[in-house]
């Protein structure tokens, strides 16, 4: 007769590591995605059908949107916390996590970041509170790791700028009421406050996608976009201001990883515990433990480091680099974990009735966004070596 099982994270205590605010905010968010979430999360993921306003205003109203800034109605909470909450908000899809994470960490922090005042005031209240939705457009369909060869321009025309060219891969796009547009200028790359009802700004739908399917994805057009003097960013020129906000963007998916290899090894063990083959439960075989105590160990590893980068978040020391070995660690063994738990699960692992082949195939493009895997592995080597191997 065996022991009662324990949970994947309780293996190594590691609540004992966060303090009792931290463990509530996590379980309020986690309550939340059980009673407005996962429910639907099947039938959004199998559709593309993602209902991006009402999501907004409901993780709005919990705090969550923007939630590690500082005033204009944001919840100023740690880097922790919102780390944990993103782990909560994968764990039911990463088409959530990444919602979060355009609207807070890539648009919200652009402005909170690099805005001017009335910037500030005009957007970052209504977007925390989910009544607008942001987007952030930097990546063009011939310029993803090189966002230097960006072909987006923006000139200035007496008191206006006018904008022209293209962005890819764009979360929340079509549903935004404003956009972040990085463009080339005389002066070097700048960021631009775009709403979305201005003449010439389109967005268009990207559909029959594979992946991210509960997740808003669009094509932006800019075709003469006149904007006023003051719809720049003014406390930013160059990479700088879009790469750092790519950092925060990525701090998030550290633990969002987690999130989505935790359902995926949970889901894992109780599909096991309860399928009967040979006269017991296939999770009394030895190749199955095998499976199950290599993916705990990944997962373990996986928060301790996601949680370490978190703490130093939140005392100033973290560096983007270390960002990058959180990311290129943290997602690929969460795509490791998600394929290895569909196997345990045989034909049903790839039925929406259970939730590994989707965050399996989500985090296949969470494996390339916000950085490819290559681009972190040749951060890192930079880091290691002083040489540059991007070109």
């Amino acid at each position: 007769m065996g022991n009662s099982p324990i949970a994947p994270l309780d293996l190594i205590a590691a609540d004992s590591l966060l303090s009792p605010e931290e463990r509530e905010i996590r379980s309020t968010v986690r309550r939340w995605l059980d009673d407005n979430a996962r429910p639907h999360l099947a039938k959004w993921y199998e559709y593309g059908d993602l209902p991006v306003r009402e999501i907004a205003q409901g993780l709005g109203q919990l705090g969550v949107l923007g939630m590690h800034l500082e005033g204009y109605g944001c919840a100023g909470q740690s880097a922790v916390a919102y780390g944990l909450a993103c782990m909560e908000l994968e764990a039911a899809d990463s088409g959530l996590r990444s919602l979060v994470s355009v609207q807070g960490s890539l648009a919200m922090f652009a402005l909170y970041a690099f805005g001017s005042d009335d910037q500030r005031e005009q957007w970052l209240p209504n977007m925390a509170a989910g009544r607008a939705i942001g987007c952030f457009g930097l990546t063009e369909a011939d310029a993803g790791s090189d966002p230097s060869s960006m072909r987006t321009r923006a000139v200035q025309d007496g008191d206006h700028w006018v904008l022209n060219g293209s962005k890819m891969w764009i979360t929340n796009g079509t549903v935004a009421d404003v956009a972040i547009i990085w463009a080339e200028t005389v002066d070097g790359i700048r960021g631009f406050v775009v709403p979305t009802t201005t003449p010439g700004f389109t967005a268009r739908p990207v559909h029959h996608k594979l992946s991210l399917r509960a997740s808003d994805t669009a094509e932006l057009a800019f075709d003469d976009v006149r904007l006023p003097a003051d719809a720049v960013l003014p406390g930013v020129t160059g990479l700088k201001g879009p790469l750092s906000c790519l950092t925060e963007a990525r701090f998030g998916i550290v633990f969002g990883a987690v999130g989505a290899a935790r359902d995926c090894l949970s889901t894992a063990v109780d599909y096991a515990l309860a399928r009967e083959q040979f006269g017991k439960p296939i999770a009394g075989f030895q190749l199955t433990q095998k499976k199950l105590t290599d993916m705990a160990l990944e997962v373990q590893k996986s928060f301790l480091l996601a949680l370490h980068l978190g703490r130093l978040k939140d005392s100033g020391a973290i560096t983007p680099t270390m960002v990058s070995i959180g990311k290129l660690n943290n997602v690929r063994e969460a795509l490791d974990i998600a394929r290895e738990s569909r196997t345990i699960l045989g034909g049903s692992g790839i039925t929406t009735e259970y939730p590994v082949l989707r965050h399996a195939a989500n985090l296949e493009s969470v494996l390339t966004y916000e950085g490819t895997s290559e681009v972190h592995t040749l951060v890192i080597g930079h880091a290691l070596t002083g040489l540059d191997a991007f070109r």
